[in-house]
C-alpha cells in the first residue's frame, strides 16, 4: 500500500515526528503511533466503567452544590498536583 500525504502540514509533522523519534522511516513513525493509539484504546475499554462511576460521582457532587468556583479552579489544581502521591 501506498499512502501519500498531500497536507504540507501533516507531512511536516509526520518529518517531525520522525526526527524525535529516532524511527528509520515514516512507516515506523505509523506503527508506533498506531500502536499506542490502540494501547489507549484497550486501557479505556478496560477502565470504562471506574470512569463512569467517577463521572456520576462528580455529577452528583455538583448536583449537591459541593462544586468548586471557576475562579479558584487554578490554584485547586495547583494544590493537587504540589500533593506527594
Amino acid at each position: 500500500m501506498n499512502i501519500e500525504i498531500r497536507d504540507a502540514e501533516l507531512e511536516a509533522r509526520s518529518q517531525k515526528q520522525l526526527q524525535a523519534t529516532g524511527s528509520s522511516s515514516v512507516e515506523e513513525v505509523l506503527l508506533h503511533l498506531l500502536e499506542t493509539q490502540e494501547e489507549q484504546d484497550r486501557w479505556l475499554a478496560e477502565n470504562r466503567d471506574a470512569i463512569n462511576v467517577k463521572i456520576r460521582r462528580g455529577i452528583e457532587q455538583l448536583d449537591r452544590g459541593q462544586g468548586i468556583p471557576e475562579d479558584q479552579m487554578d490554584d485547586y489544581l495547583a494544590r493537587l498536583k504540589a500533593k506527594p502521591e
